[in-house]
């Protein structure tokens, strides 16, 4: 019977590991498997990623390309839907999402889309807002403030 006491992994599926620089006898010795000269066979040796020997690099090969605009603004998406979580009456602001779990801290602004139905009464206070998610809250008999 198989148990936790008595596993073992299948014959032939472990190697032992490759002990270098412990004598002739191991097979590994003198050099220690790295060769006879070069960096790679001096102590202290590494290369750095993307080194390619001394030939231009690929990364400085090829061109660059486009920017990064750095004065973006990145706009939090809420649909209608997930205003249901507010109750009768809550003025919803940017904060009020934040601690519901509605947008994240790396938003600056906020924008209302119109996914879904609304039955509650809400003062909503966003930076953007769709014309259906608009209609949808003043049909419910909600405010909004842009």
């Amino acid at each position: 019977m198989l148990t936790l006491s008595n596993l073992s992994p299948q014959p032939g599926s472990t190697k032992q590991k490759k002990r270098l620089g412990r004598g002739q006898g191991s097979g590994h010795g003198k050099t220690a498997a790295r060769g006879e000269n070069g960096y790679k066979s001096r102590s202290g040796s590494s290369i750095r990623p993307g080194f390619e020997g001394g030939q231009m690099p690929l990364h400085r090969r090829l061109p660059k390309r486009g920017f990064t605009n750095i004065f973006k603004s990145r706009f939090a998406v809420v649909n209608v839907e997930g205003l249901e979580k507010f109750d009768d009456g809550e003025v919803v602001d940017r904060q009020a999402l934040l601690e519901k779990g509605l947008i994240g801290r790396k938003y600056s602004q906020v924008k209302l889309l119109g996914n879904g139905d609304i039955s509650r009464k809400l003062t909503i206070k966003v930076d953007r807002i769709s014309a259906a998610a608009r209609q949808k809250i003043e049909a419910a008999g909600g405010k909004v403030e842009e």
